[in-house]
């Protein structure tokens, strides 16, 4: 029989405390112009605030268990969740992160498929479902968006099946950190005397988890790029870039995809 997972207290549809910062308008919003509302005008900016809310996770604490309704979509306006998969006897698999303007959820579906878990402490800007799902209707800029968006995602899953597939430790890790450096940069990337800075989402188990390797590998790979100069590291979880084209030619890609300036 499948393993119940679930906390005896907290669920999806537990209280969620309130924001610790004052709501933004959309117009002020850090995710404004890569989250799905991002081709929206005065207008129909005007209707998304009228079915919005916030809500917070703290780090560990479940968004959406696989299968539960979702009486919601949502944008990560801040932090970084994990989305999971749980086979019958417990063996469990990261399959994907949420990122900064990235979306929750699926208009015309009800339940979530995956198990959605916050890894770091996570602002979303929720919309009421069926309120949103008739705002796709008769607002195309929206509805256009998040068709982009979901097309930017499968182009990022087969991204992902040749990093696991095809790609060696090193370059797995690279390429991990890559992928964060550049989503990290449409929000406002953080800079020490021009070298990038990356708070790094993930544990180095989580991060093993995610490439499929070992926590041996993980650590072992890292203090490598560390000791070539690729990266520094500042604590447990911050790297520091001084060059992000000794990173990118790390990844084993032939062509950048959009090296970070």
């Amino acid at each position: 029989m499948p393993l119940d997972r679930r906390p005896a207290i907290v669920t999806a549809q537990a209280p969620i405390p309130k924001l610790k910062n004052p709501e933004v308008e959309c117009a002020g919003c850090p995710i404004r112009h890569r989250a799905v509302c991002a081709r929206c005008g005065p207008e129909e900016l005007t209707r998304l605030e009228e079915i919005k809310y916030y809500r917070s996770y703290e780090a560990g604490q479940p968004i959406a268990w696989a299968g539960d309704e979702m009486g919601f979509v949502a944008s990560v306006v801040k932090g970084v969740a994990t989305i999971s998969t749980t086979l019958s006897d417990g063996r469990k698999q990261m399959v994907g992160l949420l990122l900064p303007s990235d979306f929750i959820g699926r208009p015309g579906r009800a339940t979530t498929p995956y198990d959605v878990q916050a890894v770091s402490e996570v602002t979303l800007c929720c919309f009421r479902r069926k309120p949103f799902e008739s705002l796709l209707v008769s607002t195309p800029a929206v509805a256009e968006r998040l068709l982009d968006m979901s097309l930017d995602e499968l182009d990022a899953a087969r991204e992902w099946m040749l990093i696991l597939g095809r790609k060696t430790a090193r370059e797995k890790i690279a390429s991990l950190l890559t992928i964060i450096a550049r989503r990290e940069a449409t929000v406002g990337l953080q800079t020490i005397k021009g070298r990038i800075v990356i708070d790094l989402p993930l544990t180095r188990e989580a991060m093993a988890d995610y490439l499929g390797l070992t926590l041996e590998t993980v650590s072992r790979q890292v203090s490598a790029l560390k000791n070539e100069g690729v990266i520094e590291l500042d604590g447990k979880r911050r790297i520091i870039v001084p060059d992000i084209r000794l990173l990118i030619a790390e990844t084993g890609d032939d062509m950048d995809g959009g090296m970070i300036a």
